[in-house]
Order: C-alpha cells, then sequence, then structure tokens
C-alpha cells in the first residue's frame, strides 16, 4: 500500500508569519491537531509543522499572547515527511523512529499534497494489529524522559 492510498488529501497549511491564533484557527475548523507550515510564494514548500502541542505549550502556557505571536517561533523547523509515492511500511517506521503522530505528504516534487495522522491509519489501513503498534511505538517515552 502507498503512502496515498490512506493520506488526506489537501491539508491547510500557514505561513511562518501567521499568527498562533491563526494557526489555531485552521486546526479548529478542520479539526485536526497540527499544521504544515509552507513557504509564502508557492505555499507548497514544507519548511515546518506546529501542532495543537506546540501552541499550548510554546505560547499558552508562557504566558505568550498568542495574536502576537507568530507560528514561527514554536513550529517545527523541516519535519519528517514522506511521498506519496513511497511505501507506507516507510512512513509509518519514520513515524516510530521519530515518535511523532502526524506526517506531511509531498509530491515527487516536493510539494505538499497530504498528511497521515494516527486517525488515518486507523481508520483506513484496515489492519488493527499494526495500527496498535504503530500507536505504542509513537506513544513510547523516550530514553530520557523515563
Amino acid at each position: 500500500m502507498l503512502c496515498e492510498a490512506i493520506m488526506t488529501t489537501n491539508p491547510k497549511c500557514c505561513v511562518p508569519t501567521d499568527s498562533a491564533v491563526r494557526a489555531a484557527k485552521i486546526m479548529k475548523i478542520e479539526d485536526v491537531g497540527s499544521v504544515p507550515v509552507c513557504s509564502g510564494g508557492d505555499r507548497k514548500r514544507v519548511v515546518g509543522i506546529v501542532t495543537d502541542r506546540d501552541l499550548c505549550r510554546e505560547i499558552v502556557a508562557e504566558g505568550r499572547d498568542p495574536n502576537g505571536m507568530m507560528v514561527e517561533s514554536c513550529m517545527t523547523l523541516e519535519p519528517v515527511t514522506c511521498r506519496a509515492d513511497e511505501d507506507l511500511e516507510t512512513a509509518l517506521r519514520r513515524m516510530e523512529a521519530n515518535r511523532i503522530r502526524r506526517i506531511p505528504v509531498l509530491d515527487s516534487n516536493g510539494r505538499l499534497v497530504g498528511i497521515i495522522a494516527q486517525a488515518d491509519i486507523a481508520t483506513r489501513v484496515g489492519n488493527p494489529k499494526k495500527t496498535a503498534e504503530v500507536v505504542e511505538e509513537i506513544s513510547r517515552p523516550l530514553a530520557g524522559n523515563l
């Protein structure tokens, strides 16, 4: 199975200079936990990713004004990605190895075409055992965090 078979297509993105509020509104409207951050020119070159957890930890918990904070202040730079034409197992191994719950999917030109989240794996793969393995591995604490 290829990544394109289970990815959510055409995810909304934001740019590094968007406010944290804008990113949070996209998450609310789209009912997602992350938003890819794309370069301003073509808006499809992934330069980062911002998650609901990033917003909570870096903006809200620090008492910062979310209207005045830009996404670039809390996003993860150069996120782990996969390609739409790659085998899904490759993407799942990357998610497990990097302990990430979502992975942007790029086309052969490096442009954002989708995203794979844990929910996509659970609802579209049709293999409960595989889903459980991925979720368990992604959720495992890092050695230094025990």
